[in-house]
């Protein structure tokens, strides 16, 4: 596994285009991976450097929640309440398993981090 550098991960946990939607709280908004809808945003921080959704994929996944680092967000739309992510649904399916006690730790954030960094759930859609 590739060591990341402090300035990749904390780019994996900022928001690329936030600046176009600061004022809006978007958790409820429906999530679409690449390859189509995955849920909904259950919970939404906006820490510097330090930010992430949290994703219930309802019954596609049989329910379960995904951490998603706010890097994988390619844009929002408002208008549709809509978050696009730069995933597919297998690799958002095959991340680390959520883990509800610490998913605010870092080391539970870096091993999420590196899984979306590394190549295993990367696939640049830049």
């Amino acid at each position: 596994m590739p060591h990341q550098t402090n300035a990749t991960m904390t780019d994996m946990w900022t928001y690329r285009d936030y600046e176009s939607w600061t004022d809006k709280d978007i958790t409820g908004f429906d999530v679409e991976a690449v390859d189509g809808g995955i849920g909904s945003v259950d919970e939404a921080t906006y820490d510097a450097g330090a930010s992430y959704i949290v994703v219930d994929t309802g019954p596609w996944i049989l329910g379960k929640k995904v951490l998603l680092p706010a890097g994988v967000i390619q844009r929002v739309d408002q208008l549709n309440r809509r978050v696009f992510v730069n995933r597919t649904k297998d690799q958002i399916e095959n991340a680390p398993e959520w883990d509800e006690s610490a998913y605010r730790d870092m080391p539970y954030r870096t091993t999420v981090g590196d899984y979306y960094a590394t190549g295993r759930g990367y696939r640049d859609w830049s």
